[in-house]
């Protein structure tokens, strides 16, 4: 199985899905301010200018290590840093990708998610050895969980207790994607 060695550059308006560049770490900075990111994403907490650019350390290394494919979510007008989103292939021997994003608070509510989440998927159901993409989401985010039934992702039900978020363990709603659930747009 084949999948790109490089980071692509996916531009789906209002965003562009992009690399991480030294630029971003005073979205990583701000994003570790948010009362929820830092809980259940490695953003440092900190608001330190170092961490944050060992956060973005991080992201190009996941495609080094075969962990999977850290993006930048960035306005696709002005190029600015609004978010990350990956798609992550822990268990592609199977078939499957995960997917997860944030989007800084100040960002929130412009359509960036859905249009991040819609180019992502779109894009790794493409890539070989893909058969199916995979979002786990807390069932109180319902802007997180719309976004994703916007796009065509299915909830196949509740995970009771599924994930470790900050001090405790969280329900998660399951969600998935199949090619043929794509809209025909994407």
């Amino acid at each position: 199985m084949r999948l790109p060695e490089q980071m692509p550059v996916i531009a789906h308006p209002p965003v562009v899905l992009r690399p991480f560049g030294h630029e971003d770490a005073a979205l990583v900075q701000t994003a570790g301010s948010d009362a929820l990111i830092p809980l259940i994403t490695t953003v440092p907490a900190s608001g330190d200018l170092g961490e944050a650019r060992a956060y973005i350390a991080r992201q190009h290394d996941r495609l080094i290590s075969g962990e999977g494919y850290s993006f930048a979510i960035a306005d696709a007008v002005t190029g600015e840093a609004v978010g990350q989103i990956g798609l992550w292939l822990r268990n592609l021997d199977q078939g499957i990708a995960s997917t997860g994003y944030w989007v800084a608070s100040q960002f929130r509510r412009r359509g960036y998610a859905g249009a991040a989440l819609a180019a992502l998927s779109g894009w790794g159901l493409s890539l070989e050895g893909v058969h199916r993409l995979e979002l786990y989401v807390e069932p109180w985010n319902e802007g997180s969980w719309r976004a994703a039934e916007r796009v065509g992702y299915r909830r196949e039900g509740l995970l009771r207790s599924w994930q470790q978020v900050g001090p405790q363990r969280r329900d998660m709603y399951m969600y998935s994607l199949l090619p043929r659930d794509l809209p025909a747009s994407s």
